[in-house]
C-alpha cells in the first residue's frame, strides 16, 4: 500500500467523480508500481478536515498521459507536456474513523501495508521504514511518549529526516535507530557528524540506538536514555501547562502526569517541520 497526498481539494473531486488520481512519472516513488492499494492524506487546504487519512481504494490500473490530457480545459503551460500516471481505482472507499496526524505536517508518498492501515490509530502507525523503528515505536506508545516518525527538519537548504522527533519545553530530541548495515558504511560517521553539528545549535539532542540495543537493551538502556533527555529538556511539551517527566522507582518507569487534560498547542520554537514536500504536481 502507498500513502499519497491530496494537496488540493480538486484531487479528491476528480477521484470521486471520475475515479482517477495523478502522479508525476519522474517523481513517482520507487514503490509505486508494486503498490496494490492507495490511501490519501489530506493537506492543509482541507481546513477542518486536514491532516488525516480517510479515503482509500484498490488500484485497478494506470496509464501514462501528458498533463494536458488530464486537464484539457486548462491553459497550456510548461507543464502541458509533462507525463503523469493516471491511476484508476476499483472503488473509492471511506474509513468510518479517519487516521489523524496529531501535529500538522506535510507528507509525500509513504510506503505502508494494508495490515498497518487497517490497524492504525494515527499517521505515525502507517510508516513502514524498518523493523527497528517499529519496535521502538511500540515501546514509545506503551509509555505514552508522544513522538513523530519520519519528521522533516529543514536546516540551511537541506532537509533532514528524523526517525523520531520528540518536542520538549526546552528543546527537541531526535532518536535514530541505526541498523548494522548503516554502521558498516564508511561515509556514515562523517555524514552523521555534519548532521549533528547542524542540529545541535537549533536545540536538538540526538540519540542513536543500534540493533543490539533495540533488541536486547530496550528497558535497561534505550528507554532510560530517552527519559533522561526528556527530563533534561523540561519534559514533553504536548501534555498541557505542566510538563510530563519520568523517573525510576524500584526499577520501574514512573510518569509524572499532567495536571491538565485536553489538547495543547504544539510548540516548535518557530521551526517549520513537516516531511518531504508533496510532489503531486
Amino acid at each position: 500500500m502507498l500513502l499519497a497526498v491530496f494537496k488540493y481539494k480538486y484531487s479528491l473531486t476528480y477521484l470521486q467523480e471520475e475515479n482517477w488520481y495523478h502522479i508525476p512519472v519522474d517523481r513517482a516513488p520507487k514503490t509505486f508500481k508494486s503498490a496494490k492499494w492507495l490511501c490519501f492524506y489530506q493537506g492543509k487546504t482541507f481546513e477542518q478536515e486536514a491532516y488525516r487519512v480517510q479515503y482509500y481504494g484498490e488500484i485497478d490500473g494506470y496509464d501514462i498521459v501528458p498533463y494536458r490530457e488530464l486537464f484539457p480545459n486548462r491553459i497550456d503551460s510548461q507543464k502541458s507536456d509533462w507525463l503523469y500516471y493516471k491511476v484508476r481505482l476499483k472503488e473509492l472507499k471511506r474509513l468510518p474513523e479517519p487516521i489523524l496526524s496529531f501535529r500538522p505536517r506535510r507528507l509525500s508518498f509513504v510506503p505502508t501495508t494494508l495490515e498497518k492501515f487497517h490497524s492504525a490509530k494515527q499517521i505515525n502507525d502507517l510508516f513502514n521504514e524498518s523493523p527497528l523503528e517499529d519496535i521502538l515505536w511500540k515501546e514509545l506508545k506503551t509509555l505514552d511518549i508522544k513522538a513523530e516518525r519520519q519528521w522533516m527538519l529543514p536546516i540551511e537548504n537541506r532537509n533532514y529526516y528524523l526517525d523520531f522527533a520528540l518536542f520538549c519545553y526546552e528543546g527537541f530530541i531526535d532518536i535514530e535507530t541505526d541498523g548494522d548495515y548503516w554502521h558498516i558504511q564508511k561515509d556514515r560517521a562523517a555524514h552523521d557528524n555534519v548532521r549533528n553539528n547542524a542540529m545541535v545549535p537549533m536545540g536538538w539532542d540526538v540519540l542513536r540506538f543500534n540493533g543490539h540495543q533495540i533488541h536486547e537493551e530496550m528497558q535497561s538502556y534505550c528507554i532510560q536514555e530517552i527519559q533522561k533527555s526528556i527530563n533534561k529538556l523540561g519534559g514533553l511539551s504536548d501534555e498541557g501547562l505542566v510538563p510530563r517527566v519520568f523517573y525510576q522507582e524500584n526499577g520501574q518507569t514512573i510518569q509524572q502526569l499532567s495536571l491538565f487534560e485536553g489538547k495543547a498547542e504544539y510548540k516548535t520554537k518557530g521551526l517549520y517541520s513537516g516531511t518531504k514536500e508533496n510532489l503531486e504536481e
